[in-house]
């Protein structure tokens, strides 16, 4: 039905539309139809002066709007009627005493234009085909032979006025071409108010499925995170600092048994080592106290007279004065852990040492 002209609605135009829609074309413009209006408005005051220029009637009628048209784009019937006497086109009322004694069926017409509360709107037979061409639809709407009359009453019960077009209607191409086909219309249009809604309301939906995908995206630094995102950073932050804990820990562990195993093996050189003695990784809790206090008074002991043989001889400093530290009753068990732990890695490091002269 792409052949079939038709003006969708803009503003109050509907006049305008219902006009073109009827004679298939772009017959008139808001100016012409505003030109008759006003046309008629001078006409309307000149009956009016001639009952005086003084009369109350004249000066009520010149402070009244126009009858005729108005700022929206409303244009009155008479307008119309005088629009269609160019193409030599007569309006008659529908249910006029004067046009029921004809006896005319509504499918032997031509067409009808329809008005309800200011709005305009043509019924055309196209072809052998009729079609509501009402401009509030998003496209024409096929009418069969049989629900014809059934529509236009269901207007008249509705309150629409129905007027019948007499006369002969311009040539169209969409005439010529239904005249030799006929069309199906598979789905109806909607009103122009309805598909505005339904497009608002896929936008909504399409919005509200937008930011449903945002929100279940990783975050990437651009903006704020939500609550249960902020919450999982931290456990996660939590979690490492935990395991950052237990890797010390374990590296402390092991700095102990590594100078505790030094420990061992400088007192297995002073005394033989028995078949009682027990493996340093069997020993109980409290016998790896003892050992350990016992290594610490020796190694303080140690380093205790190397201060005196240095004081004496007065040697320059060397690495081994980093593990210096004060033997008083003061020391604490940080600072003996401390030097356990420098202790095994200068063990470590004199074995490498060794290792690499050989």
């Amino acid at each position: 039905m792409e052949a079939i002209f038709h003006e969708k609605q803009e503003g109050s135009l509907c006049a305008q539309h219902c006009l073109n829609n009827l004679l298939q074309g772009e017959y008139f413009s808001p100016v012409e139809l505003s030109s008759i209006a006003h046309q008629l408005d001078e006409e309307e005051r000149m009956r009016m002066a001639e009952g005086g220029l003084t009369s109350e009637d004249y000066r009520t009628f010149l402070q009244q709007p126009s009858g005729n048209m108005d700022d929206s784009g409303f244009f009155s019937i008479q307008v119309i009627s005088n629009a269609l006497k160019v193409w030599g086109l007569e309006l008659i009322l529908f249910n006029s005493p004067e046009y029921q004694r004809h006896g005319i069926e509504p499918i032997n017409e031509r067409s009808f234009i329809c008005n309800y509360k200011e709005h305009w709107f043509t019924v055309r037979k196209l072809g052998k085909q009729w079609f509501n061409l009402n401009s509030l639809l998003t496209g024409p709407e096929l009418i069969s032979d049989t629900y014809l009359a059934l529509f236009l009453a269901q207007l008249q019960q509705e309150g629409y006025s129905i007027f019948v077009v007499k006369g002969d209607l311009p040539d169209c191409e969409a005439d010529q071409l239904l005249q030799m086909i006929r069309v199906q219309q598979i789905q109806r249009p909607k009103l122009i108010g309805e598909e505005l809604a339904q497009s608002k309301d896929q936008s909504i939906q399409k919005t509200d499925l937008e930011q449903a995908l945002e929100v279940s995206q990783p975050y990437d630094g651009t903006g704020m995170v939500d609550e249960d995102e902020e919450n999982l950073q931290k456990a996660l932050a939590l979690s490492r600092q935990e395991i950052d804990m237990e890797d010390e820990e374990a590296d402390l562990r092991r700095a102990i048994q590594l100078s505790m195993q030094g420990s061992h093996r400088n007192a297995s050189q002073d005394r033989p080592q028995t078949s009682s003695s027990k493996p340093s990784s069997s020993l109980t809790s409290e016998e790896l106290r003892k050992r350990r206090e016992a290594y610490f008074e020796k190694q303080q002991q140690q380093l205790h007279q190397q201060e005196q043989i240095t004081h004496v001889h007065d040697k320059p400093s060397s690495s081994s004065d980093a593990l210096r530290i004060d033997p008083g009753e003061g020391m604490t068990e940080e600072d003996m852990l401390q030097a356990a732990m420098n202790m095994s890695l200068e063990t470590v490091s004199n074995n490498l040492k060794s290792e690499e002269k050989k």
